[in-house]
């Protein structure tokens, strides 16, 4: 049964990290193709104003707190979630896991020459993995249906989409049912992360909640969406204050 946390109307998964590698395993052995999303505060705000971001969410097969703040919001609503589980930590931990088992892996997005940079260096910290596959993300609708062929004669068992959100949940959503991936996640700018061309933040910002402050001075252009953390935080404790409560409920 599927335990979900309500976060202002998306049901995000209540899972340590250790059991969110459990259950991309799981759905890897399955079959099918899985849709995993990593949510923080700026995405579920988006949601709140989009409502066809907001039903791409609530049908994923998981949803991971990518970021303290959701965390911090589900403990301030009376309904919390066990941990953060980042994007970019999710993938290392999936990688570290299962590349004994010759997991494939196909990674499309980010700027041309990233994704095969990150190959290399994914190769060579978690030896056995397979990369089945790269694609930058630089595409027009009409390359989409070749984009998804090349996916698919890879045949991965995990494809890394770094779209941006939402642009990432969108085209997994989209494509969903042509893709035979076993597993398709919205990774954001976790292939720039492992090619190495941008650094984590720091252990301190990290351990702290802190990431979007370094995140901010390293983008300062991001400031202007930065406006949605304290507008979310405005929300969780409007609906917390209004008594406002919706079931934490199970899903898929």
């Amino acid at each position: 049964m599927r335990k979900t946390v309500d976060v202002l109307g998306i049901p995000v998964d209540a899972l340590t990290m250790k059991e969110a590698v459990e259950k991309v395993g799981r759905f890897i052995e399955e079959g099918g193709t899985h849709a995993i999303y990593t949510p923080n505060a700026e995405i579920i705000m988006q949601a709140q104003r989009d409502l066809e971001l907001k039903e791409i969410l609530m049908n994923a097969d998981m949803l991971t707190a990518d970021g303290a703040g959701v965390v911090l919001a589900s403990r301030i609503l009376g309904r919390e979630l066990p941990e953060k589980v980042s994007g970019v930590d999710l993938v290392q931990e999936i990688f570290r896991a299962y590349a004994g088992n010759g997991l494939r892996v196909f990674l499309f997005g980010a700027k041309p020459g990233v994704a095969e940079e990150a190959a290399v260096n994914i190769i060579k910290d978690n030896p056995g993995i397979v990369i089945a596959g790269c694609r930058n993300g630089y595409f027009s609708d009409e390359e989409c249906d070749e984009i998804i062929a090349g996916i698919n004669r890879s045949s991965p068992d995990i494809l890394l989409v770094a779209l941006g959100a939402p642009k990432q949940e969108r085209w997994i959503a989209a494509h969903q049912d042509k893709l035979d991936a076993r597993v398709c996640i919205g990774v954001g700018g976790t292939i720039d992360i492992l090619s190495g061309r941008v650094r984590k933040a720091p252990e301190f910002f990290r351990r702290n909640g802190l990431e979007w402050l370094y995140r901010l001075c390293r983008e300062p252009r991001r400031a202007k969406r930065m406006l949605d953390l304290p507008r979310f935080m405005l929300r969780v404790y409007g609906e917390k204050f209004s008594g406002g409560r919706r079931s934490s409920g199970s899903g898929k």
